[in-house]
Parts: structure tokens; C-alpha cells; sequence
């Protein structure tokens, strides 16, 4: 073998290699999750591709009239939806299932749903729980929701989401912010709100969904502020979420 050609082989043989040991990433199929199957009115798809933030949040999917009035929850987690967390009881020297009452998790959306439990919080709870229709496991990943309004003729509504990720501390946001409030301390950044207003009547091929506040703090009340310049992370959690209507 010529030197020249021994010369051309060995970056060629290196090359091989690395590409070899080398990881490729693969891109991540989303999950998809389906509620309220027997729902009577319009179908709509709804996904969120996650962000470099998402890290298992607490979320809910809901809708509104176009004036701002409640009329129907589509998705929540079910340890919000049921009240009764997988992590919730250690009194036993290990984790079991635990009903839990969070207030600072999902604020707007309990607030907005306006049923007090007997405890006077705005939260589902075990003996009243969200419908199983509306309720899953918070996907792990990017996910479509495929779901159903409840009634027909629904022609124009806001569709909101609601998504919070506990322990996600910022320069602004620390953990000693609120020293006396425990609330507080379950949540961090406040759970961040986006919307979408759908016609069906002028439909779009599909709706950017868009971060239009973010909630209390600690869940007192139901506000939405608007100040968003103090979040970091939490504006990371989904990349992307976009609706589209289904026939």
C-alpha cells in the first residue's frame, strides 16, 4: 500500500469510529391521551411540545366563554382533579398515595371552576372529585390531547392552559421569599396561564396558544397578573402549545 493511500485511509478509519460512538438523539414521539370521549360538541386536539423546563408540571385544560366565564374543564391532572397525591403520605417510613390539598398549583383554573370543597378551598377532593372523563396521569412528555367539548353549539369560546412545576426556584422566585408561607413553598414561579380564542364559525388551521399571565403565588385567590418578567424557567416548561379543530 502506497503511503498516500494509507494516509487517506486512517482519517477515514478515525471518522468511521466516531461516528460509531457517537449518540444520534432521537426525537421523542409525543404521548397521546384522550378525555372526555362521549362529549357531545366540537373535537378539538390539543398539543404541547415541552420545553427544556418541563419537568413533570402539574397542568389543566379548560374553556371558557369569550367573555371570561367558565363552562368547562377538558383535562387536569388527576392528583389535583382527585385531590389525592401518588406522594402523599410518608407516615409509614415510605411514599403511598396521600389526599392533598394544593392551592398554589393551579390557582386560576379552581378559582375560575368556583366549587368550594368542604374544607372552603377552591380543590377537588375525594369525596368531590373531577369526573374521571376529565382527569389523567400528567404526561411525562410532549403530548396531543385528543377531547370534546360537553355540549354542541359552542361556537365561540377562549380555551385556557394552566401549568405549574413545583420547586423551580429563581433568582427572584427563592425559597425563602415567603418564609411563612407554605403554600408558597409547594409551588415556586407561579403556575403560568396561556390562551387561545377560537370561532368556529372563521376556524384557522390551528391556534398558537399564548402565555397571558401568570397566577398568585400561593393560590389566596384567583387573579391573573400579568407580569411575566420575573419568570425563567417556568416560561420553558411547554416550548409550544397549539390547538387544532377536529371534525
Amino acid at each position: 500500500m502506497t503511503m498516500n493511500r494509507l494516509t487517506l485511509l486512517i482519517p477515514l478509519a478515525v471518522l468511521a469510529l466516531s461516528c460509531s460512538n457517537s449518540r444520534v438523539p432521537v426525537e421523542e414521539s409525543p404521548d397521546h391521551i384522550t378525555s372526555n370521549p362521549r362529549g357531545l360538541g366540537q373535537a378539538l386536539e390539543i398539543e404541547m411540545i415541552k420545553g427544556d423546563g418541563h419537568n413533570h408540571p402539574l397542568m389543566v385544560i379548560w374553556v371558557e366563554s369569550p367573555d371570561g366565564k367558565f363552562i368547562q374543564t377538558l383535562y387536569v391532572a388527576e392528583s389535583i382533579g382527585k385531590g389525592v397525591f401518588l406522594h402523599g403520605d410518608a407516615s409509614r417510613g415510605f411514599w403511598m398515595p396521600g389526599e392533598i390539598q394544593r392551592p398554589a398549583a393551579l390557582p386560576y383554573w379552581s378559582h375560575k371552576r368556583g366549587i368550594k370543597n368542604e374544607n372552603g378551598l377552591y380543590l377537588p377532593t375525594p369525596s368531590s372529585p373531577v369526573p374521571d372523563a376529565y382527569t389523567g396521569p400528567t404526561p411525562g412528555q410532549s403530548f396531543i390531547l385528543h377531547t370534546k367539548l360537553d355540549e354542541p353549539g359552542v361556537r365561540k369560546f377562549k380555551l385556557l392552559f394552566e401549568i405549574n412545576q413545583t420547586w423551580d426556584w429563581n433568582e427572584y422566585w427563592t425559597n425563602n421569599k415567603f418564609p411563612n408561607d407554605e403554600e408558597y413553598k409547594t409551588s415556586c414561579q407561579p403556575a403560568l396561564v396561556y390562551s387561545a380564542s377560537i370561532d368556529l364559525d372563521d376556524p384557522q388551521e390551528k391556534y398558537e396558544m399564548k402565555a397571558i399571565g401568570r397566577s398568585h403565588h400561593s393560590g389566596a385567590n384567583g387573579e391573573l397578573f400579568t407580569d411575566l418578567e420575573t419568570l425563567t424557567t417556568a416560561l420553558h416548561i411547554a416550548e409550544e402549545i397549539v390547538v387544532r379543530i377536529k371534525d
